[in-house]
């Protein structure tokens, strides 16, 4: 009887009895389980930080003196190719030189092309030095000067027309620097700023619905590359600054060497709150939070395109913000667009 009793089962109660006065531990009152932070955007952080990298003096002369070798090694291996084969074959000769003739026009052009890009932003930087100088002084006749400028640069956009004519009115009327410029941001700057609103829109969109739906890897870091950079060119588009090869890469370093020096490309407390469903989301799913991350940060990369490229800056006119834009894609991405 007594062995019996003991192989049965035994309970031992490890719990401590609660102090005196000590408070009760329930469901209610117990602390949260911890769960992982918010997904950082680690792919488009990646991207900035390497983009905006500088790069030394030293590096930058080595690679003009590479690039001018190869390019002279390459003039000098044509022109012996081309004048070797005229001597042997003269109508395979004549062939060769006409094809070299072409590619080298071709050539010409594409570097006209792009000193036309590097002289378009060299406009909008001129008259973006010339607003801030006009609004610091308050110099009236400045200002007009800088109106006018704007003026002249979308003088052939159609779309702009009663813009210009208002501005043209009511401009002579008007005897403060900053209601100048604020007439000019009004009339002709507000309907490019929707404009390139929605294609900032449009880029947080993809970015965040790729980073979301395809688990590859590295394909968010490319995502998030491309759409930038092309989000970044439309952008200077839509602000008459259209720019090459060249001009695009020098607009894009430009902007996100900014978002780093002013730390702007890392989350902080205020794109938390721009996304506060991130951390909801990705407790449901982590690549979607990092969708969410993701699609904000490229937001951010384009309200700083946007200052960027703007001939004037935002007084007159609200600055676009992060949480309104991300609103707006995260809306659009489920079907249905804000008004």
């Amino acid at each position: 009887m007594s062995d019996q009793k003991r192989r049965g089962p035994v309970m031992i109660d490890l719990e401590e009895e609660p102090k005196r006065g000590a408070p009760e531990v329930t469901p209610a009152t117990a602390p949260p389980v911890p769960e992982p932070g918010l997904p950082q955007g680690a792919a488009l952080q990646r991207v900035a930080v390497v983009a905006a990298r500088p790069r030394s003096r030293l590096a930058r002369w080595f690679l003009s003196a590479l690039g001018a070798l190869i390019g002279f090694m390459l003039s000098v291996a044509a022109w012996n190719w081309v004048t070797g084969l005229l001597a042997a074959q003269p109508m395979l000769g004549a062939v060769a030189a006409t094809l070299l003739a072409l590619v080298l026009g071709l050539l010409m052009a594409i570097a006209v092309k792009e000193a036309s890009a590097f002289r378009r932003l060299a406009r909008l930087d001129h008259i973006q030095r010339g607003a801030a100088a006009a609004l610091g002084a308050q110099d009236l006749a400045q200002a007009k000067t800088v109106s006018a400028e704007v003026a002249r640069l979308y003088a052939a956009r159609d779309a702009l027309a009663p813009g210009l004519e208002r501005v043209k009115a009511r401009e002579g009327d008007l005897f403060d620097a900053d209601a100048v410029l604020g007439l000019a941001e009004r009339e002709l700057l507000a309907p490019l700023d929707r404009e390139a609103m929605r294609e900032v829109e449009a880029a947080a969109r993809q970015v965040a619905t790729v980073t979301a739906v395809v688990p590859l890897a590295l394909a968010d870091v490319v995502a998030a590359l491309t759409a930038n950079l092309r989000m970044i060119r439309r952008v200077a588009e839509i602000y008459g600054g259209r720019s090459g090869t060249l001009g695009a890469w020098r607009l894009t370093r430009s902007v996100l060497t900014h978002l780093v020096a002013t730390g702007a490309v890392a989350v902080g407390d205020d794109l938390v709150s721009s996304v506060a469903g991130g951390g909801v989301l990705s407790r449901v799913s982590r690549r979607f939070g990092e969708g969410v991350v993701n699609g904000a940060l490229t937001a951010r990369v384009g309200v700083a395109a946007i200052e960027v490229c703007r001939p004037l800056p935002f007084r007159a006119v609200e600055r676009p913000s992060v949480t309104g834009l991300v609103r707006r894609a995260l809306t659009g991405l489920f079907g249905s667009r804000e008004g």
